[in-house]
């Protein structure tokens, strides 16, 4: 790994990485591997001081700095949550720097999109929402499936991985000291799409979930179980399997953040002709393959953003030429 950021090209692009949680190191990690890109600083709400970055040399400000380092940022990547953080700094922040986000309440992308476009039209920046993996690479498959078999169905499974939303929830139940929640698509749902049939499938024929969970001091396993497997809007409508483990076993074998899955069109261009197509992710980590994503996303930024191309954008907006440090020549000649 590259950890001296310092001798990159002059003309580098320079990221702002807003936040340093699991997806901010990841971010830090991917600007090592792209070589055209440098960071310009971490920007944190903690004590700066406190930070300790991946990289030799690798600055850390406050947040309240950014305003002041217009000049020396060209995208900034934020890091944050979609709950609370991002629907305020992304808005916030676009009026005044070309950014990428990765906000993914799927809900709630409209009027996100709507308040980030204003203040990127006002401030002429461009800033890109809801890249990732889902919202992001899943979202252009889906779109690429239906635009390719209008006459179709699409499939989206997730898993088999860490599901971190699933998992807070799962440590807020009363009675928990610890846990984790593992997504798993159901084997015969996902043979029956590729078999290319198009089954109407309820949500709980496609996924199922399962928690490991650590008990607290004195709790009854049976009711923490049940208040689990009833949860609305997490695991009511799911075949839910809870297993009780120790804080040992948890920190063990439950630590990392694997996840993935797939998008399936299944489609028919004649009556006799079927076809399906399959955009497939297997990843051992969730946060840093994200960040990859983000870190390619902010590259088109740059660009679009040089070409004139102000307010707000989202995946389906760039050409994906603009994501890969080669010239339209070199794609040209090398992958087309």
């Amino acid at each position: 790994m590259d950890h001296n950021h310092n001798d990159r090209p002059q003309t580098a692009i320079r990221i702002g990485i807003v936040g340093y949680g699991n997806l901010g190191r990841g971010v830090e990690a991917a600007i090592a591997k792209n070589p055209d890109m440098a960071i310009a600083g971490i920007y944190t709400r903690r004590d700066p001081a406190q930070l300790k970055p991946l990289g030799a040399g690798v600055p850390v400000y406050g947040i309240d700095s950014l305003p002041g380092h217009k000049d020396r940022i060209d995208v900034l990547i934020l890091c944050g949550g979609s709950k609370d953080d991002l629907p305020r700094q992304s808005p916030e922040l676009a009026a005044h720097f070309s950014l990428v986000d990765s906000f993914d309440t799927h809900a709630r992308i409209p009027e996100h999109f709507a308040a980030v476009d204003a203040a990127a039209q006002a401030g002429q920046t461009t800033a890109l929402i809801s890249a990732g993996w889902d919202p992001g690479m899943f979202s252009i498959n889906r779109v690429m499936g239906e635009a390719l078999l209008p006459d179709g169905a699409t499939y989206t499974f997730w898993g088999k991985g860490l599901s971190q939303g699933h998992s807070d929830a799962v440590r807020r139940v009363p009675g928990v000291a610890g846990g984790v929640q593992y997504t798993i698509p159901v084997g015969e749902a996902v043979d029956k799409v590729r078999s290319g049939v198009r089954p109407q499938l309820s949500t709980r024929e496609k996924h199922r979930r399962e928690c490991f969970v650590v008990l607290a001091e004195g709790a009854n396993a049976d009711a923490v179980r049940q208040a689990i497997v009833t949860m609305p809007h997490y695991f009511d409508e799911y075949d839910t399997t809870v297993h009780f483990i120790n804080a040992e076993e948890l920190a063990r074998d439950h630590g990392a953040m694997p996840h993935g899955g797939f998008v399936i069109r299944s489609g028919n261009t004649t009556a006799q002709s079927g076809q399906v197509i399959e955009y497939r992710l297997q990843l051992d980590s969730n946060p840093e393959f994200t960040a990859s994503v983000l870190v390619a996303y902010a590259r088109a930024v740059r660009r679009m953003q040089q070409a004139g191309q102000f307010g707000c954008k989202t995946v389906f907006d760039v050409a994906p030429g603009l994501l890969s440090p080669k010239s339209a020549a070199e794609l040209r000649e090398q992958l087309l």
